[in-house]
C-alpha cells in the first residue's frame, strides 16, 4: 500500500475523485486506487481499468470522454 502525497485527481465511474492510496496485490492483479469522491465524500476503491486521469490540456488529454478498452495487439 502506498499513500499518495499529494493525492491525485482521477475520473471514476462515480465522477471526479481524489486518489489517496494505491494498493498493489501483485503481478496477477489490478492496481486498486482508494479514492474519495468529490461530490459525496464517499470512499471507494477502484480497479486500475476503471479510472482515468482527468482532462489536462498541457499533457495532451483534451477530451473528457470515457475511452473504451485499448487494443494492445501488435499489427501483422
Amino acid at each position: 500500500m502506498l499513500q499518495l502525497n499529494p493525492p491525485l485527481p482521477m475520473d471514476t465511474p462515480k465522477g471526479p475523485a481524489l486518489a489517496h492510496f494505491l494498493i498493489d496485490y501483485g503481478a496477477e492483479h489490478d492496481l486498486c486506487w482508494v479514492c474519495f469522491q468529490d461530490e459525496t465524500g464517499e470512499c471507494w476503491t477502484w480497479r486500475n481499468r476503471d479510472v482515468r486521469a482527468p482532462k489536462n490540456i498541457t499533457m495532451g488529454r483534451r477530451t473528457e470522454e470515457r475511452r473504451g478498452k485499448v487494443d494492445l495487439r501488435v499489427a501483422e
